[in-house]
């Protein structure tokens, strides 16, 4: 059979092939135009639109926090410092999988699931778009060096490199000095957004909370490149934030270290101030707490063992608790007796260790009554009365007052009042009277609540630091001071006590002077006998080379039924009494006035004096080779 073959057309084929070059220039033509079209659209109709989106995920303004201002004692010691510090923070909105994030971060470095949880809350309160929230605070070397190595892979994740508040003091300056915590979300509905964008730390506690504004500064900001990862690659341009102002405090911390060495283990307060400033030069509550803890972070255990102690030492004693005064009341209720007219300095008694009121059955008891009615003072007058501590005698005076005239110039002592130019949480204390008693109990004000303030017990409440104010106003003789922390405005702190006072200034030199004698012979009279002797002088009067003028307090915390008795070391630990003491020195030119709490310590002669004799001796042994 044949096979027909094909014969090619030349022409044929050469026209196919030109078609085919045709159609395919006609396409490349048309692409070609379509990307020069969307090129034209790009540079030249959307370019400031592009032009402004990618600048925004290339360029970023970032927040720059302020340093701190720096706090000093009164000789230039450190108090509060900043300190750098690293930390491993995440851009949330950089990161696609969070989990999966902080999973890929744990196999670098070693994360708790505390810290995890944590963060997590910040996430969840976090209002600052593109800032880093920390995953974890106080980086090693190690772990900064391994980051490094390995931030190729680990998308939205910094090093955030910072100041960090660090108190050299620790515990011992804790409560006067005050701290910095972690902001919360209520901090962060008050505070001005745009001065605390790159603070993730704010003042909480004492000078710290106190003098924020001026502490804070104010933040700046930098504008930066970041590549596609963003990371910064280079910056553009920079304002610096502003430091915030340094502070110097009266506060003299060799004096609060010996403060907090006179108290021991005991559980207590101790305020400390110059009579002619109203500085504070030593404010001390045991037991007491780290700071740094709150900053560079704690385990669940560490918190809870802080703010469920029984023992309270987050709370400042010092400014805050509030006791009755016992015996360190007496010199008021002497004083209003004698501005009052009621008494002289000479109005004498019997004090048999116990009072009646006129008609009453109730006996009130003196200090030194025993049940076979063996006590009793003997015969005392005003000045006997304030340094035996003659329960009778104020039991008598504080009968005689109406008790609207004692409570209001009790006040003009500061009870029941903050005097302080620059503590605005201390508390204020209660100086009870019939309207208040009858607001807050619904039970009218008897005789005997008065006879019961005449010794300050009772309804009575007071601070240590009210009681160091108080002291100091005696030390000056009648001139009172505010007391403050931070050396400013110094001229201030001085209160002319005839502006705030109708009733001190019925009071004479020669009144003040009496009070100053009474107290002065607390510790330095003796060899009178046991009924004689000043109540401190046995335990430090023997021991002193200055003049110091004191008053002992021993307040009860329980209750004693009438014809009872307690014995003090059966009661449990938080049933005993509160030792006091009160004390200025030199008598003649006052340098340093102190009150002492020793929190159920028992007496106040024989626990709180001693610890006030410590104090003093430290303050006045170096001011004296200061000379």
């Amino acid at each position: 059979m044949a096979v027909a073959l094909a014969i090619k057309d030349p022409n044929r084929e050469r026209a196919l092939i030109a078609r085919r070059a045709i159609s395919f220039f006609i396409i490349v033509v048309l692409c070609v135009g379509v990307l020069a079209a969307r090129f034209v659209q790009l540079q030249v109709f959307e370019h400031e639109s592009y032009q402004y989106r990618s600048d925004k995920n290339r360029i970023q303004i970032q927040p720059l926090a302020p340093p701190r201002g720096l706090i000093f004692d009164r000789n230039g010691v450190l108090l509060a410092d900043n300190r750098p510090s690293s930390a491993l923070g995440i851009v949330v909105e950089r990161v696609d999988d969070l989990d999966a994030a902080i999973q890929q971060i744990k196999a670098i470095v070693t994360l708790s699931e505390e810290q995890i949880t944590q963060f997590h809350e910040r996430v969840r309160r976090s209002r600052r778009p593109g800032e880093a929230i920390v995953l974890a605070d106080n980086l090693a070397e190690a772990d900064i060096a391994a980051l490094a190595v390995n931030r190729h892979r680990l998308h939205g994740v910094e090093v955030i490199t910072r100041l960090q508040r660090y108190y050299p003091q620790a515990e011992i300056a804790a409560h006067a000095v005050g701290s910095v915590r972690r902001m919360t979300e209520e901090d962060l509905r008050q505070l001005e957004p745009s001065e605390y964008r790159a603070t993730q730390f704010i003042g909480k506690r004492g000078v710290e909370a106190y003098y924020e504004s001026v502490l804070h500064g104010r933040p700046g900001f930098q504008q930066v490149e970041t590549d596609a990862h963003g990371r910064v690659t280079r910056i553009i341009d920079i304002d610096p934030p502003m430091v915030g102002q340094n502070l110097n405090l009266y506060l003299d911390a060799q004096l609060q270290r010996a403060a907090v060495t006179a108290l021991g283990q005991r559980r207590g307060a101790v305020v400390a101030l110059d009579p002619k400033t109203g500085g504070v030069l030593a404010l001390v509550s045991k037991p007491s707490y780290d700071p740094n803890q709150f900053i560079v972070g704690m385990s669940d255990r560490e918190f809870r063992m802080l703010t469920e102690s029984v023992y309270l030492p987050l709370f400042n004693r010092a400014t805050n608790g509030q006791y009755a005064p016992g015996s360190t009341f007496k010199p008021v209720v002497g004083l209003a007796g004698i501005a009052s007219g009621a008494m002289q300095w000479d109005t004498k008694i019997e004090d048999r260790g116990s009072f009646r009121l006129a008609g009453g059955e109730r006996e009130y008891r003196d200090w030194s009554w025993t049940v076979d009615d063996s006590g009793g003072q003997g015969i005392v007058d005003l000045r006997k009365a304030i340094y035996r501590s003659s329960n009778v005698y104020f039991y008598d005076v504080a009968s005689r007052l109406d008790i609207n005239y004692l409570a209001q110039f009790a006040a003009e002592f500061g009870f029941g009042r903050n005097l302080a130019v620059d503590i605005g949480d201390a508390s204020r204390g209660l100086v009870p009277d019939p309207e208040w008693k009858l607001g807050a109990k619904g039970e009218k004000w008897y005789q005997g609540d008065s006879v019961n303030m005449g010794i300050g017990q009772g309804d009575l409440l007071v601070t240590p630091l009210q009681i160091a104010t108080y002291t100091a106003m005696i030390a000056n003789r009648g001139r009172a001071v505010r007391p403050q922390m931070v050396v400013s405005g110094a001229e201030d702190s001085t209160v002319d006590a005839q502006s705030i006072s109708e009733h001190t200034a019925n009071l004479s030199a020669e009144d003040w002077q009496n009070v100053v004698g009474a107290m002065e012979d607390v510790v330095h009279l003796g060899g009178q006998g046991f009924r004689g002797n000043g109540t401190a002088w046995a335990y430090i009067g023997q021991r002193i080379g200055y003049r110091m003028a004191g008053k002992s307090g021993t307040a009860q915390v329980v209750e004693i039924r009438q014809g009872e008795e307690y014995n003090e070391e059966e009661l449990s630990e938080f049933r005993r009494k509160h030792a006091w003491f009160m004390a200025f020195a030199p008598i003649e030119d006052p340098q340093i006035a102190l009150a002492v709490l020793v929190e159920n310590g028992g007496g106040g002669s024989s626990v709180a004096a001693p610890v006030a004799k410590e104090i003093i001796d430290s303050y006045l042994g170096r001011s004296v080779a200061m000379q």
